[in-house]
């Protein structure tokens, strides 16, 4: 270990960093002397501290990265050898070095720097990410680009052990391999899930696989035994025990590539060195590099998971604050969900839960501690976690798939062919339902409403709070057939959430509030702001819980006694739950002006969930300006057509 410097706080004021100032770019990184470069990376750990701490954000993953940063940066042509990052979480080390340095207090801010890798905010981002386990494809077909276009441009992707667990990490390592791209891929295992075997030798058996005169060595032996089959077999067949004697990487081995690692992710000589070594292979090549997330911060080595990302760091007041009245404490939807799976659980024991890889961020923890024989996480397998559920509804399991909208989206094909055309009983809890805020359009969960409704066999419900949330998930459990329950991130209005279990008809909504003229037709959580705009309209509201089945009775009442219809969701409007009362009203050949209001047809940038909300005219006074102008319109129809039938007779 080259630098065992370790920061106990994170620092309140900006460092002193006279190295990281100097350098805007990577092409000034490769100037400085390789004697300076640790003294740089701890100039680096300290800005990076200081800067999440002023901003809130990513935190743990960046750390660790941190040295195989500044290597990568120092030993490769970038921007044009092309850097992919697995995820993204650990960007923050490279945007700082790729010239954002000074724009790092707006990560993840309205109108500032993305939390994530993104195309159109550096040349230096070459790919776009947000989801686990798409570096090895994206860098791979980088690969080929470079081989076709005969640029000579090297391609790496950084991809984490979790992210490795996804089957599409292995379906492009295997293409690669049969490819004989050259590429490097390199596997940080910040979990020591693949191997422990870190040090002095393995260390130096990295050093001597990447090197040239080895591989040299190799090739050489390899043309000699050409016009001998057996001896050439006989030759590899011993290099691969021979490797597998001394490294974990046989499976890299044979799916084609040149296993070298692993080695410790945070030696930058060895790192540097390493990857020079690597930089003049052909071929496709793996390093495994072994880190500690949060490495450099004691509190964070010791909690990674509490760590992975934080708030900003308040100042402390100069004087002692006035006493604040204890305001309560609302609780997360993800708390809803955990405390209603434990609960369900509790009643019926053919209750299981399942996530891929979100156990604290669906609020499982509680039940996997409970429950063990009941909890499955699959790690980062979306579709896996779906087609599992289905194996398990066939012979009389009830699983509750736990999983993120936007993440749903990746098990689409298993939600159909597995789930719904068999018309199994798998319930779908879908957290981050709607705008995510600071994560962005890579996390946002803007569309299941629409991808879900035109699924046969398929109930989507929308609560509008707390209570709704539990009660419809009870709902959704005790009916037999795929159903799915969306729910935001965050806290909601605050309602009393009861104890006992209540199942909601099928299909119905209620009436919240009586009006005339303007009917809401409210699906999901944007409840408060309806009502808010209503008292001002003077409108009818309903709170309509199921997208589908629509409750068909609800809105032919509400179309016969008003004038117009307002529809109002967190997700696209493009498919969504209007357009499901649009068709329907088709159908009935019911002719009447509906109003449909959500997420317009973009892709919503990052910023604070209200901003974002205002932005998309989906808080209250947006939502009364946009009914008032449509009202206003039709008025102002309404006498054109007096006066034309005045002038017609």
């Amino acid at each position: 270990m080259q630098d065992t410097y370790i920061f106990k706080e994170i620092p309140s004021q900006r460092p002193n960093t006279p190295l990281l100032d100097r350098i805007e770019v990577p092409a000034q990184l490769r100037e400085v002397p390789p004697d300076q470069l640790v003294q740089f990376a701890r100039e680096l750990r300290a800005f990076l501290l200081w800067s999440v701490g002023q901003t809130g954000g990513h935190f743990g993953a960046g750390l660790g990265v941190l040295e195989l940063t500044v290597a990568l940066h120092y030993v490769f042509n970038t921007p044009k050898d092309r850097l992919v990052w697995d995820v993204g979480h650990q960007a923050y080390p490279h945007k700082i070095l790729t010239g954002r340095r000074d724009r790092m207090g707006s990560i993840r801010r309205k109108d500032g720097l993305a939390g994530f890798p993104k195309r159109a905010e550096s040349e230096y981002d070459t790919f776009g990410v947000g989801h686990s386990s798409t570096s090895i494809s994206a860098a791979l077909g980088m690969a080929i680009a470079a081989r076709q276009q005969e640029t000579g441009r090297k391609s790496i992707a950084v991809i984490g052990d979790g992210a490795m667990t996804a089957g599409m990490a292995f379906e492009a390592l295997n293409h690669a391999g049969h490819l004989r791209a050259d590429m490097l891929v390199i596997l940080n295992d910040n979990d020591m899930s693949i191997s422990r075997n870190v040090g002095g030798l393995s260390n130096y058996f990295a050093k001597l696989l990447s090197s040239r005169t080895y591989n040299q060595v190799r090739d050489s032996s390899k043309k000699v035994l050409q016009g001998a089959p057996q001896l050439m077999a006989l030759a590899k067949k011993t290099e691969e025990h021979f490797k597998g004697m001394i490294v974990p990487g046989t499976l890299f081995e044979e799916l084609g590539f040149n296993y070298i690692g692993p080695i410790d992710g945070h030696d930058l000589p060895l790192l540097i060195e390493t990857l020079e070594n690597i930089r003049e292979l052909d071929g496709p090549q793996f390093l495994h590099v072994v880190t500690t997330k949060g490495k450099g911060f004691a509190p964070a080595e010791a909690d990674p998971i509490g760590y992975h990302a934080i708030n900003k760091i308040e100042p402390v007041p100069a004087s002692k604050p006035e006493p604040v009245k204890p305001v309560a404490t609302k609780q997360k939807y993800a708390n809803v969900f955990g405390q209603w799976l434990c609960d369900a659980a509790e009643l019926d024991d053919r209750v299981s839960g399942i996530t891929p890889a979100m156990c604290e961020g669906s609020d499982l923890l509680a039940f996997s501690e409970r429950f063990p024989d009941r909890y499955f996480d699959v790690a980062i397998a979306e579709q896996h976690a779906v087609t599992l559920a289905a194996g398990m509804a066939c012979d009389g399991a009830k699983p509750v798939v736990a999983i993120y909208s936007t993440f749903l989206q990746r098990g689409y094909d298993q939600l159909i062919h597995d789930v719904a055309i068999q018309n199994l009983d798998v319930l779908f809890a879908i957290d981050r339902a709607g705008l995510v805020g600071e994560d962005g359009p890579t996390h946002a969960g803007a569309f299941d409403i629409s991808y879900l409704r035109c699924i046969p066999n398929m109930v989507l419900m929308t609560p509008s709070d707390e209570n709704e949330t539990r009660q419809l998930l009870h709902t959704g459990l005790m009916f037999e057939g795929p159903a799915a329950v969306r729910y935001p991130r965050g806290t909601g209005p605050g309602a009393d959430i009861q104890k006992e279990l209540t199942p909601v008809a099928i299909g119905k909504g209620r009436k919240i509030r009586e009006g005339s003229g303007i009917a809401i037709l409210n699906f999901g959580t944007l409840l408060t702001p309806a009502l808010e705009a209503a008292e001002k309209l003077g409108a009818t509201v309903a709170d309509m819980r199921f997208v589908k089945p629509l409750d068909d009775a609800l809105v032919l009442e509400l179309a016969e006694q008003h004038d117009l219809l307002v529809t109002l969701e967190e997700n696209t409007v493009a498919g969504g739950a209007g357009s499901a009362v649009t068709e329907f009203l088709n159908r009935q050949e019911v002719s009447m002006p509906v109003l449909q209001l959500g997420l317009p047809d973009t892709f919503i940038d990052h910023g604070k969930h209200e901003e974002l909300l205002k932005d998309c005219g989906l808080d209250a006074q947006g939502l009364f300006a946009a009914i008032n102008a449509r009202m206003e319109r039709l008025q102002h129809q309404r006498l054109k057509a007096v006066k034309y039938g005045a002038s017609q007779a």
